[in-house]
């Protein structure tokens, strides 16, 4: 006969007591949190997940198909293969203007969040500071802390365009700071980096001997005739550098995980002892796919690039002109207008227009604090039905206007 110890009920309780302090003080991903209110929605336009609507050009996928086709289903080297890392190498080398070994300062990963994961434990130790830029992607602050690091948090704001200030960050340089971390062009509110702050974040970097980690994925997604400088190519920044890349973004590849960073042989050595006692090496089929986005993918992306353009000019007037504050973004492709003329919170706007209008946007507090007071809409997303959309959100705002 079961003891009443030994009902469901107490049991998961006893489960939960052995799970880490740690990884029970981190919150779910707001983004996939309030995601599960849209899965039960139904017919939902959704501008929420951040994720192109084009599917991966055909070429890529066919590099994809016939690698299978050729039997290449094994390991490959911890590093990637040696093929795609000669690739990454040529790609940054034209692109962001700085030169790397593909022998020694190229990773190839699951991902940028791995590299992310990668790099945080191969430099913190416990109680070590990470400064990074807010809002943000939701995963900088759990990963910190996951690696025992410290996270701390300089807030950008909308009056600012969401501009990271070299000041900002100078104030928050303690003798714990061991990295400063950044994201332009940035997710989830499209900012791009002025030259000289990020001129003067080198500078910091330098005189306070600091690692900097810089995420690069959205870069090839830019507007108005921008370029993106990366800090990796300013003097004295690449031995202190790790990039961060990958092809999610700019070649519709989200689902093939893959991302690559760059950085002196040190730490790609120290990252990939990480990476081989973990996931060990990214897919084959993945990586033959990335040879062949990053050898002939230009004019797709660009195609790509061109749409997104369209979309962020069509997005930023119609919301601007339905009375939701919305800031012009040089990059990425993402719209964080201002919803406080509703007098709504973020996350009140969010589920009100997913309830009322059929609309999912991402509440801003999802982004980290600053976020609060916006909402985060993504334009990678048909045409068509981004227009609806708008006209939807413009309903929605014009009726709860305080």
């Amino acid at each position: 006969m079961k003891s009443p110890s030994d009902s469901p009920d107490n049991l998961s309780l006893s489960v939960k007591s052995k799970i880490s302090d740690r990884i029970q003080a981190i919150p779910r991903s707001g983004i996939r949190e309030f995601f599960e209110l849209v899965l039960n929605a139904g017919d939902v336009i959704s501008l929420g997940v951040g994720e192109p609507d084009f599917s991966t050009p055909w070429h890529i996928r066919e590099a994809a198909i016939y690698s299978l086709e050729k039997g290449q289903t094994s390991y490959t080297s911890n590093l990637g293969l040696l093929e795609l890392r000669k690739s990454i190498t040529k790609y940054v080398a034209k692109k962001f203007h700085v030169d790397y070994d593909p022998a020694k300062e190229v990773i190839v990963t699951v991902g940028v969040s791995e590299a992310l994961d990668l790099a945080f434990r191969a430099l913190l130790n416990p109680g070590e500071e990470v400064i990074y830029h807010e809002p943000c992607y939701v995963s900088y602050s759990p990963t910190i802390y996951m690696a025992y690091g410290v996270p701390v948090v300089v807030e950008t704001k909308a009056e600012d365009d969401f501009a990271l200030r070299a000041a900002d960050v100078e104030r928050c340089i303690t003798p714990k700071t061991k990295v400063i971390m950044l994201n332009f062009p940035t997710n989830p509110t499209g900012a791009v980096m002025d030259p000289k702050e990020l001129q003067g974040i080198a500078d910091l970097a330098i005189k306070h001997d600091l690692i900097v980690i810089t995420d690069e994925i959205y870069s090839e997604l830019l507007y108005d005739d921008r370029t993106h400088p990366s800090i990796a190519a300013l003097p004295g920044m690449k031995e202190r550098t790790i990039l961060m890349h990958g092809f999610s973004k700019a070649f519709a590849m989200t689902g093939f995980r893959l991302g690559y960073a760059c950085a002196p042989p040190e730490l790609t050595e120290a990252m990939m002892k990480i990476h081989q006692y973990s996931m060990l090496c990214a897919g084959i089929t993945a990586q033959v796919a990335a040879i062949e986005a990053l050898e002939h993918g230009a004019a797709p992306m660009e195609e790509m690039r061109k749409a997104y353009w369209r979309r962020r000019n069509l997005v930023v007037s119609k919301l601007n002109g339905a009375g939701l504050k919305t800031f012009q973004p040089g990059g990425a492709f993402y719209a964080f207008p201002d919803i406080r003329s509703t007098g709504m919170t973020s996350r009140e706007f969010a589920t009100r227009l997913l309830e009322e209008e059929k609309v999912a946007v991402v509440p801003g507090t999802a982004f980290g604090k600053a976020g609060e007071g916006f909402v985060r809409a993504c334009y990678a997303t048909d045409e068509k039905q981004l227009a609806i959309a708008l006209d939807r959100i413009a309903d929605f705002a014009q009726r709860h206007r305080k």
